[in-house]
């Protein structure tokens, strides 16, 4: 058999690196654009002239949009490749934005949320394609850490400057001169970005329609380690999501009295806790496989016991060193979120990475998305009472944990399987 038909392990290395860095900064740009809302909630009901609810319903809508891309999203990076998929999402995500900022009433910002809805559902699956195609396999955990850390840094830039700008200049320029950052990716893309190096061109298959997109969910879902992963990223993601994307700074301003500035520090906490945590997990997941679990499950198990001493906390209002320390734990969210790839990428062979990957990316933000509701139903039907609102993170993941616990078994036997398949193909291929 000619070896040299048969690509293996990409190499890795500096051009990798950049081509890579190319596909991250979309990502970057396009967190910054989802999370623009999170610090701009107060001012868009002011705006708007909305209720909590109809508030809410601008995150929902956008990720409503978002979890019904990602099945179809993932089917055509496996079909498109990387860069058609990438280049389509600028487009989306940047008008969404500019869309934003000129919006004159409450429905048409409602479909410019929606649009960059669906331009940010084309983002991180592309990436996650991207960085199989360019780097080792053994560099899989440490790679999905790392696009998490941008865009976490892409948050970061929301809660700092974006919430700055707004303040400073106005809801119009800050949101249009923020939509720039989109133009200046979609050049680098289209300019610098490859799908896969030189020699490692994926085999070819020809497209079969219906037929062919029904096979693909089908593999990807029959598979135990696909389900789990989309129950771990549900599981684990949503806390943080609906903290960050919309009701964090209510609840810290109006429920626990900080200031604007207090609040923001607060957030900001966040995201910065999910950075080092991201490259902890990341590290310690690529030494010991083993760990995924465990460190998903006792992010969960954290994050709901923080969340109860706060809203439980005998007083009116939890004391900063308790806030702090729920900020910093919902900082680990996202990174045990990604740990949800780590089940569905070894469970699946390449050609299906895409659709595997967007199944898994559903997982959180159908969580997330159900979660905005809640918190906005509540709030209005009790009187903006954030203790009873918030309590609804607990039925999720009580839901998320039981789906875990079931699922583990099965996707750790068929995990070993595939492995010992695989060793034992390449031990019968010639040389």
């Amino acid at each position: 058999m000619n070896r040299s038909a048969l690509p293996g392990d990409p190499p890795g290395g500096r051009r990798a690196m950049a081509v890579w860095g190319i596909g991250v900064s979309v990502y970057f740009v396009a967190v910054i654009f989802r999370t623009s809302l999170g610090v701009a909630g107060l001012d868009a009901a002011d705006r708007f002239h909305v209720n909590a609810s109809a508030l809410s319903t601008f995150s929902i809508l956008q990720l409503l949009v978002y979890a019904g891309m990602q099945i179809p999203v993932g089917l055509l990076v496996d079909r498109l490749g990387t860069k058609k998929v990438l280049t389509l999402g600028v487009v989306l995500f940047t008008a969404g934005q500019l869309g934003f900022a000129f919006s004159p009433s409450y429905g048409t910002a409602l479909a410019s949320r929606a649009l960059l809805g669906c331009g940010d559902a084309m983002t991180f699956i592309s990436v996650l394609r991207l960085g199989s195609r360019w780097f080792p396999a053994r560099r899989g955990p440490l790679v999905a850490q790392l696009a998490g850390l941008a865009g976490m840094a892409g948050n970061l830039v929301s809660t700092l400057v974006l919430a700055r700008l707004l303040h400073g200049i106005g809801w119009t320029p800050a949101f249009a001169g923020s939509s720039l950052a989109g133009v200046v990716v979609l050049v680098l893309l289209l300019l610098f970005l490859k799908d896969h190096p030189e020699g490692h061109e994926p085999e070819p298959f020809p497209h079969r329609g219906a037929a062919y997109v029904r096979r693909q969910i089908a593999a990807s879902w029959r598979e135990p380690g696909t389900r789990l992963g989309l129950w771990v990223h549900f599981t684990t993601q949503f806390p943080a999501m609906v903290f960050l994307l919309l009701w964090g700074l209510p609840f810290l301003v109006e429920a626990q009295g900080l200031s604007r500035a207090v609040a923001g520090e607060l957030l900001t906490l966040v995201v910065l806790s999910n950075m080092v945590v991201g490259l902890v997990y990341g590290q310690v997941v690529a030494r010991h496989h083993g760990a995924r679990l465990p460190l998903a499950l006792g992010t969960v198990g954290a994050t709901a016991l923080l969340w109860a001493a706060t809203l439980v906390y005998p007083g009116e209002r939890a004391p900063m060193w308790l806030l702090v320390v729920l900020c910093v734990v919902l900082g680990s969210c996202g990174p045990a979120s990604m740990l949800g790839f780590d089940f569905a990428r070894p469970a699946n062979p390449p050609e299906r990475q895409g659709t595997a990957s967007g199944i898994t990316n559903m997982g959180g933000f159908v969580a997330s998305m159900t979660t905005l509701f809640a918190v906005g139903v509540l709030l209005d039907a009790t009187d903006d009472n954030y203790s009873v609102a918030f309590s609804s993170v607990f039925v999720l993941q009580a839901l998320g944990v039981s789906q875990i616990l079931r699922l583990r078994g099965r996707a750790a036997r068929r995990e070993r399987e595939r492995l010992v398949a695989s060793r034992v193909e390449t031990v019968h291929v010639p040389a």
